[in-house]
């Protein structure tokens, strides 16, 4: 970020330091579990086969997308319930995470159904082989079963959020990610269940994670004399509110799908090498966001109190973590690009593809950080409406980009004497910097936003 865009938001002190790690750290710890989820899949199905690999690329895809539609029940109950604990009022702050937690019940068992009943379909739709899509529908209709906990765990993630606690979602998440690789283990190469083995593991595991988080804001909702039923009035207005959030959220999700469609339609090499390469950007991105968490959180909380100086200085201070992040992270994977596909698959060509895609995945990390962070403070703003309209702005620049390189997908496949494996090198590395372009644009209309001070309104609420 130029230094007079930092000026401009303020300087920041060293309590302001010491409160974003509080907030960071155990969020950063509590966000790659998510992540972590897949990266363990993939490491668990890319050793039964390519076409086990391909098919977990395809159903997780659609996974994430019927899950991450509702990240809003995460982000918006962040910056509403920070908000509220800024202007004073805790009860009004719990009470507004119990509205987001019956929302998000509600349309996890809606959505579960449709995508358990609409797998087939769904997973076609990618152009994936017969093989692949065979174990792509397999483990999209068992893991449906986990979806009402999944958008559960992000309510109450973001009640908690707000609250400024980020450490009892990380003893959540560590447990549900250990309990995850045992199950995983157990079904899929004890029990020899396959990739449906693998689904099952993980359905445990995220109901599990809600229980325990369902049951934390319970006990925190009788210390304070909060009801816990549900208020029809106050869950609609929840579920208006979060509209843009999911605005936002479609259109990002319209930009990774389609970059998944464009890989199936490569093979089920780039297919399966782009499954992995994305799992671990998932990581990274993770990683990135436990400082856009933090973000969201003093934001919300900075502005509920009317502290525009204060909310300036804390957004230069983790602009700055954000882009430093992503630098130590993109020479972490620089230095682990031959080494980690590995441990996701024992074919050579995917190895190899993993490894080529790693190396734009490394050298797009500071902006990426840049870009998160950004993302987090306008979220915290709850500016949800500018995002938005930049989020479909994104889409609408990115589709001739990705478009170009699935018309291309012929010549950068065509084999150039290396055996092969030089094409599909080529082929996912270009999918890799047509995404990396996205990023871009995404990082230019964030720089764009925060310089101006539209999205700062103070108050309660927005």
């Amino acid at each position: 970020m130029p230094d007079e865009t930092a000026d401009h938001l303020g300087k920041e002190t060293p309590s302001q330091h010491r409160e974003v790690l509080r907030l960071a750290l155990p969020a950063f710890l509590a966000l790659v579990a998510e992540p972590l989820f897949l990266l363990a899949d993939s490491a668990i199905v890319g050793h039964l086969g390519t076409p086990q690999l391909a098919g977990l690329g395809v159903a997780s895809a659609m996974l994430l997308t019927a899950a991450n539609l509702f990240v809003f029940l995460a982000y918006g109950t962040t910056s509403v319930v920070a908000r509220q604990l800024g202007a004073g009022n805790r009860d009004g702050a719990i009470a507004a995470g119990i509205d987001g937690t019956w929302l998000a019940l509600g349309l996890g068992a809606v959505t579960a159904v449709l995508v358990a009943v609409f797998a087939g379909p769904i997973c076609r739709l990618f152009g994936a082989s017969p093989e692949a899509l065979g174990h792509a529908v397999t483990y999209l209709r068992i893991s449906a079963i986990s979806i009402p906990a999944m958008l559960v765990v992000l309510a109450t993630t973001g009640v908690l959020r707000g609250l400024q606690d980020t450490r009892t979602p990380l003893l959540a998440s560590g447990l549900g990610f250990t309990s995850n690789i045992a199950l995983n283990l157990l079904f899929v190469y004890q029990f020899h269940w396959g990739i449906g083995g693998s689904a099952l593991g993980t359905v445990i595991a995220q109901t599990g994670m809600a229980a325990a988080l369902v049951w934390v804001l319970m006990r925190e909702a009788g210390r304070h004399h909060v009801a816990l039923r549900a208020h029809p009035g106050r869950i609609l207005a929840a579920a208006r509110t979060g509209i843009p959030l999911l605005i936002r959220t479609m259109a990002l999700r319209a930009v990774l799908l389609t970059t998944t469609w464009v890989a199936a339609g490569l093979g089920d090499v780039p297919l399966a090498a782009y499954q992995v390469s994305a799992t671990i950007w998932s990581f990274l991105v993770f990683a990135l966001d436990a400082i856009a968490i933090a973000a969201q959180a003093i934001t919300g909380k900075t502005l509920g109190a009317g502290d525009v100086e204060r909310t300036r200085s804390a957004t230069t201070l983790m602009v700055r973590w954000g882009i430093l992040s992503g630098v130590a992270l993109g020479i972490l994977v620089l230095l682990l690009h031959t080494t980690l596909p590995r441990l996701f698959t024992s074919d050579p060509a995917v190895q190899s593809a993993i490894a080529a895609a790693l190396i734009v995945v490394a050298l797009s990390q500071p902006l990426s950080g840049y870009a998160f962070v950004i993302d987090g403070v306008l979220i915290g703003a709850g500016d949800g409406r500018w995002l938005a309209r930049a989020m479909l702005g994104n889409f609408l620049a990115y589709l001739p980009l990705i478009l170009g390189v699935h018309l291309m997908g012929d010549w950068l496949l065509s084999d150039d004497g290396s055996g092969g494996t030089r094409g599909t090198d080529n082929a996912v590395t270009w999918l890799w910097l047509a995404f990396t372009a996205f990023m871009a644009i995404r990082g230019v209309l964030m720089w764009a936003r925060v310089r101006t001070d539209h999205w700062m309104v103070t108050g309660a609420t927005r």
